[in-house]
């Protein structure tokens, strides 16, 4: 008997070893930001004109060579086929558009050394430039019969043509002098030094040959406005109508006010250029953008906040009588702000994504009756298009980088058609997420997220990473993000937890906007409260191990909570922080910002700018911090990183200071992205460590 049961326990423990030799052999590791930086990243969904097929835009990263490159690939909705490439290798392309009998796509590429556009049969063959300008295009469109093309370029507005304006930048850059005169803001807007240009619409048409030849017409003569915007203005800020004889664009005309204004009106124009451009949308001193025509063109959609100088108003959904003139709001019961906005094939429904929750959705707005009916959900929808009944979108949630999914336009179970990164993600786990509520400052509803550690174990205690959006009027959602992603910490085993306190968008506008004038009132109490009601909900939760960290918005609330909240938290990271109010009314390139949630520039309202200012309680500061800064970031200028890492220095702090001098507000650069996550995770386990 004694040997029977040792020679069955020889044999149970000669089964049981090899599946646990094999199991840790290809355990599943945490994501690291090599990882994240190198992921192909879909883009722009564009469907074919009957509906059936898709063509997207795939980055992919050379990490060796620290660039990354977008093709688009072409896919059928109806059919299993792999996807095919569209675009060669060495094509670095952008902004896909069908032909109006989709036997075409065009598109944007500097292959030739400038942004031109480009077509591609997609029957094969090569790609042909079919424009050849001295200047770079920045946005295009074509008109609905397909023979025009609109499109902006950087133009000297005091110049007759382009080759005026292509021989300026000539002589500046052969100057021996280099200094620079500015009689009005802006001088340099988000990372770039203003020049004097304008991006201006221009409009072509195709010749025989398919091209566009001769010098185009400028449409927007007389308008001292950037079409579309600076800095991430594009395409859908104009729109041809059905007719294709007339354009509607956004423009901020206002001179010397133009750094502390929001007032973008819409303009009329002829696409001929002769008449002046009519402004439809005067009478509204705050922000008008987007425009869309109805199928008959007796409408005009677009998208408009109420509140002149607020960045972060509701855009509302409305309609105007191209004919008369009124305009009635669509969507006012629905407290949500619109995105960009597509119109369905019966004219019945416009198309919008919004953050809703701690998601970013795809709603159908009903024309009629301003009801909004929500058709994707569940994480962040980045993209999408419809043509008649066929809808696509891509969608990446905490868990998952963006994949393509395709659905009826009028509702149902969406499909998902793509499968990027297969293969870089077997090998990976992701830490599991949940979302939670719980009562924040005056027992309103406030909403977060907790991510678990990869490879989570429930009978363990977690070190913590505490993350702190931007904006403020944002939101750290349901969302695979590219710079601040939860799973490069869960991959290392932290939980991350995510409040979206007061201030937040997604949870009505009267939320949105109780953050303006109290920086560091409600949303320190959200982030307190959210912080306690999360470590008692997740055991899993090391308290005494945690560190807090943010970005803008984020980084002056690190800055803040050093003098005013530091006792649970082991480190800090302060990325592109404010550390002086006052300064940074001062700096900032978007006066508009500061002065609304401010209430007032700093010498009419000094007291608002101190109020909750984080350089006053420098004294106070004690805990270890990582300050970042990258050195082209205007928008909260780097001398707020170096003042608030000389702060630590001189009163004997440990700290670091990480500078980039090649990025912006946002640190981009494959090999940029994992020295700064490298050394934010660095920072972290040196405190955290048991």
């Amino acid at each position: 008997m004694p040997g029977d049961i040792m020679n069955k326990r020889f044999a149970l423990v000669a089964f049981v070893l090899p599946m646990l030799i094999s199991t840790q052999a290809f355990a599943a590791r945490g994501m690291d930001a090599r990882d994240m930086v190198t992921f192909d990243r879909v883009s722009e969904p564009t469907l074919s004109p009957d509906g059936k097929t898709v063509v997207y835009g795939l980055r992919k990263v050379d990490y060796a060579a620290n660039k990354s490159t977008t093709g688009f690939w072409r896919q059928s909705l109806s059919s299993k086929q792999p996807a095919v490439r569209v675009t060669a290798p060495e094509l670095n392309v952008n902004s896909p558009t069908f032909s109006n009998d989709g036997q075409t796509l065009y598109f944007l590429s500097s292959k030739s050394g400038s942004m031109q556009l480009w077509r591609q049969s997609l029957s094969g063959g090569e790609a042909l430039q079919i424009s050849n300008y001295s200047l770079d295009i920045g946005s295009y469109k074509f008109s609905p019969d397909g023979n025009t093309v609109a499109f902006s370029l950087e133009v000297f507005n005091d110049c007759a043509d382009l080759a005026c304006t292509k021989k300026r930048l000539d002589d500046e850059d052969a100057s021996k002098a280099t200094g620079s005169v500015y009689d009005k803001l802006f001088i340099r807007h988000w990372d770039t030094w203003a020049d004097g240009r304008r991006s201006q619409l221009f409009a072509a048409r195709l010749s025989a040959d398919g091209k566009l030849s001769g010098e185009p017409k400028k449409i927007t003569n007389g308008i001292d406005a950037d079409v579309p915007s600076k800095p991430f203005g594009d395409a859908s800020e104009y729109a041809f109508s059905p007719d294709g004889k007339t354009i509607v664009f956004n423009a901020r005309i206002a001179g010397k006010t133009e750094a502390w204004s929001t007032n973008f009106d819409l303009y009329s124009v002829t696409v001929d250029g002769m008449g002046a451009a009519k402004n439809l949308t005067a009478e509204n001193q705050a922000w008008d953008t987007g425009p869309v025509f109805s199928h008959d063109g007796k409408t005009l959609y677009y998208r408009a906040m109420k509140r002149a100088t607020f960045e972060a108003d509701r855009f509302g959904v409305i309609a105007m009588d191209l004919s008369t003139g009124v305009k009635r709001e669509i969507n006012e019961g629905w407290d949500r702000s619109a995105d960009s906005l597509t119109l369905a094939a019966d004219g019945k429904s416009l198309y919008t994504v919004t953050d809703d929750v701690g998601t970013h959705s795809l709603f159908a707005i009903d024309i009629a009756t301003g009801a909004a009916r929500k058709l994707a959900g569940n994480g962040t929808v980045s993209g999408f298009d419809i043509v008649g009944n066929s809808l696509v979108f891509a969608r990446s949630t905490l868990t998952s980088p963006a994949q393509l999914f395709s659905a009826d336009a009028k509702g149902g179970k969406a499909r998902q058609i793509s499968n990027f990164n297969a293969d870089k993600l077997k090998d990976i786990a992701m830490g599991g997420y949940e979302q939670f509520n719980f009562r924040g400052w005056n027992n309103e509803t406030v909403y977060g997220y907790v991510v678990k550690p990869a490879n989570f174990d429930k009978n363990k205690k977690y070190p913590v990473a505490f993350l702190i959006h931007g904006g403020p009027q944002g939101s750290f959602g349901n969302n695979f993000h590219y710079r601040w992603n939860a799973q490069t910490y869960a991959g290392m085993g932290f939980a991350v937890v995510m409040i979206d306190f007061h201030g937040s968008t997604g949870y009505g506008q009267a939320f949105t906007d109780s953050i303006s004038g109290d920086w560091g009132g409600k949303p320190l109490e959200d982030l307190q409260k959210g912080w306690a009601s999360a470590l008692g909900k997740y055991s899993f939760l090391d308290g005494e191990r945690a560190c807090a960290l943010g970005g803008s918005y984020g980084g002056y609330m690190v800055n803040y909570i050093a003098g005013n909240w530091a006792s649970p938290w082991k480190c800090l990271v302060s990325h592109s922080g404010v550390f002086d109010n006052r300064m940074m009314g001062y700096s900032t390139e978007e006066l508009w910002f500061d002065e609304w949630e401010m209430k007032g520039t700093p010498y009419e309202k000094p007291e608002n700018y101190e109020r909750h200012n984080p350089v006053n309680q420098v004294a106070n500061w004690k805990t270890p911090m990582l300050v970042v800064h990258g050195q082209l970031d205007y928008r909260i200028p780097v001398e707020q990183g170096i003042g608030a890492f000389t702060a630590l220095q001189r009163q004997g702090i440990d700290s670091q200071f990480l500078t980039f001098p090649d990025e912006n507000h946002w640190i981009l650069k494959p090999h940029n992205s994992v020295l700064w996550h490298d050394t934010v995770n660095a920072w972290l386990k040196k405190y955290t460590s048991e």
